[in-house]
Formats: C-alpha cells, structure tokens, sequence
C-alpha cells in the first residue's frame, strides 16, 4: 500500500475555478498532519460533466488524461465526494479491458475523497479547529450513492470546538444541483432547492455543510436570490478553522 503521509492531491474543476480557498485549506490539513503534498500542474478535469451530459467519447479522452496525470503508486486525496465517486464507479464503464485497464484499478485503490482519507486512512479525528457556529449537514447524492460515504464527516464536525450541528429534516434528499440536471430541468431544480434551504432554516443553522461544493454552489445561489439568513461553507474550510 501507498504510504498515506506522501500523497497527490486531485482539485477538481469546481474548486479549481470557483471555490480556490478549499484546495488550499485542504493542503492547510493534511501538511498539518505530516503530509507531503504533490500537485501535478497539468492535472485537469475527471470527465463527470461530460459523461453525465451524454458525451461518452470526450469524457473518456479526458478520462485517459486523468489516468496518466496520476499515475503514481501514492493515494490521491480530493475535495469532492462526487467527482472521486465519479472516478471510483463510472471509470470501470470506460476502461474496461482496455489499454488502460490495470491503471485505472491502481487508481481507483489509490483515491479518496478528504474526509474518507482523514478518518480511514490517516486515523485522524481532530483536526483542532474552532468554528463557533450552528451548522446543517447536507448529504450529497454522490456521496452517500455512488462513493458510500458513511459518518466521516460528522466524525470530524464532532471534534470541532464550538460547533453545534443540527441535522435537517429529509437531510439525506437530493438538493436539486445534478450536473447539468439543474440546467436542463431549472423548475424542478430550484424546487428541490427550495426545500433544502426551508429544512436547513427550520434547523436555525448558521451554514449548510457538505463535501461537495457544487452543491453548495447551487444552494447558496437560491440563498442570495431570496435573501436568506443562512450561508454555504466546504466542511474542509470548517476543519481548518481556528488554528
């Protein structure tokens, strides 16, 4: 096995292009805990836009990209439950017997979403943050349906100083987001929205929490649409909080 202090980190688009600060709060945590971190510059996106979309062929071209920009015997963290989900489960759709075959299961042993990689492989349940807030959860559907997540997340929020987390009514329900199914079906995804936000405010949480930040981009959007007295934060940017 890898050693888990000698580690690749995978940032996918979202955090790349929108939401910089959890990349760097991610690395924040884990040198914290003894990592040596190694950023491949040319790294680029793991194809789930794409494939989601229907374009089968792009997203395997980009697919065989990401193969090779990481194909490294080191575990690979990243800050999204969905795209590593994603990595995890669709690749062996694409790669099936072909020349990429072995590769791609040395990576899919390899790659952890972060809170998986803290609690599981690194054992590390207190990362010493302080976040004197009242928070919800938001369960995405990648996470817990296609990478399995379990309780990580809360595991590591239970250690945080100050924090009080409430969970939601129906926390466990798609929020609307989807990929491009939030463009394609904009009504029923600002309804699924909708409800999400109304359960997280019935908590009297501060912020809605997640793995996911494209999720909490498509939540936080309705949020300043409407005004709303509640806000969105990566749970990576909770962990390295206070210290």
């Amino acid at each position: 096995m890898p050693s888990p202090l000698d580690v690749d980190i995978f940032i996918p688009c979202f955090i790349d292009q929108v939401y910089p600060e959890t990349g760097f709060n991610m690395v924040k945590i884990l040198e914290k805990f003894g990592v040596k971190v190694h950023y491949n510059a040319a790294q680029t996106c793991c194809g789930q836009a794409a494939f989601n979309s229907g374009y089968w062929d792009e997203a395997k071209a980009v697919g065989e990209k990401f193969i090779r920009d990481f194909s490294g015997n080191r575990y690979i963290v990243g800050p999204s439950a969905s795209c590593v989900g994603f990595v995890r489960n669709y690749y062996d759709e694409m790669f099936y017997n072909s020349a990429l075959h072995n590769e791609y299961h040395q990576l899919k042993r390899n790659i952890f979403e972060f809170t998986d990689f803290m609690v599981n492989i690194l054992q590390v349940e207190d990362v010493g943050a302080t976040f004197e807030h009242v928070v919800t959860y938001h369960d995405s559907c990648a996470a817990l349906r296609e990478y399995k997540l379990t309780d990580q997340p809360r595991r590591l929020l239970a250690q945080v100083r100050g924090l009080e987390l409430r969970e939601m009514k129906d926390n466990k329900d798609c929020c609307g987001f989807g990929g491009t199914f939030a463009v394609k079906h904009e009504a029923i995804s600002t309804a699924m929205g909708e409800q999400k936000i109304e359960n997280a405010l019935a908590t009297g949480a501060e912020f809605i929490l997640s793995t996911d930040s494209s999720c909490l981009m498509h939540q936080q959007g309705y949020i300043d649409k409407h005004n709303l007295p509640i806000k969105t934060m990566h749970i990576i940017d909770v962990l390295a909080s206070g210290w």
